[in-house]
Parts: structure tokens; C-alpha cells; sequence
């Protein structure tokens, strides 16, 4: 009987840890000019194809660090791709000099705390740490 409460206590926190993760805001700072994006745009800027924000001009990006569980669901749902094959793709840009990576901050908090201070910067948390110092640009499922 321990053993099935167990399994059934482990499995039922892991559905919600998938479901917490499960939603992503890209945000920006409140201050930002920019008013959206869909989820082409946001690829396309995340994966250095593109370098304008619409409304705002080139952005600053902010990525969260490499091992995050929120890097690894938005760069799923957004592009695609897995974390090696994003950073695979940021080498070949960086070396071709073509661009520049995004900075890495290592949590939503301290994304949130950098796209609030730069209105040019533009990141990705978890939707439920949004709070009235950015904006959300796109709502990820």
C-alpha cells in the first residue's frame, strides 16, 4: 500500500511540474515599444534569423541558462529544437561573426529583472512569474 501511494504521489508531481513548465511568457520591459509576437517571429529572433523586434527595432535577448527546464520547453514549443540543437546553431553564427549569442541569466526572476530594466531586452519566463514591470508579448502553451 506504501508503495502505491508512492508511485501514485511521485507520478502526480510530475504531471504538475510538466504542467507548471508548461506555460511561457515572452516579455519585454512595460517600457517597450513592441506590442507582439507569434511564434515564427520569436524563433526567428531566438535563433539569430532575425535582428528586429517588430515596433521596436534590435533587440537584446536574454535566454535562460543552458540546463533550465524553461529553455528546454520553449525552444520545443517555439522552433522546435532540442538545447544542443540551439546551441549548435548559435556556434555556427557566433564563429561565422554573424552574431551574437543572447545573454543567459539563470532564472525567470533574473530574466524578468533584466528585460525590466532594459526596454530594448526581450526574454522568456514562466507565465506565472509576470508581473506589471514587463509585457507580454506571446503566451506559449
Amino acid at each position: 500500500m506504501k508503495k502505491l501511494i508512492f508511485i501514485v504521489a511521485t507520478i502526480t508531481g510530475l504531471s504538475l511540474t510538466n504542467i507548471a513548465c508548461a506555460q511561457i511568457a515572452v516579455v519585454v520591459s512595460a517600457k517597450s515599444p513592441a506590442t507582439g509576437l507569434n511564434k515564427e517571429q520569436t524563433a526567428a529572433l531566438f535563433l539569430g534569423k532575425s535582428s528586429q523586434l517588430p515596433g521596436a527595432g534590435a533587440p537584446v535577448l536574454v535566454d535562460q541558462g543552458e540546463t533550465s527546464e524553461v529553455r528546454k520547453n520553449f525552444y520545443g514549443k517555439v522552433a522546435d529544437k532540442t538545447p544542443a540543437q540551439v546551441k549548435a546553431i548559435w556556434a555556427r553564427l557566433v564563429f561565422s561573426g554573424k552574431s551574437t549569442p543572447p545573454k543567459e541569466a539563470s532564472s525567470s526572476a533574473d530574466v524578468k529583472k533584466l528585460v525590466a530594466a532594459n526596454p530594448d531586452a526581450v526574454g522568456y519566463i514562466e507565465k506565472s512569474a509576470v508581473d506589471p514591470s514587463v509585457k507580454v508579448l506571446l503566451e506559449i502553451d
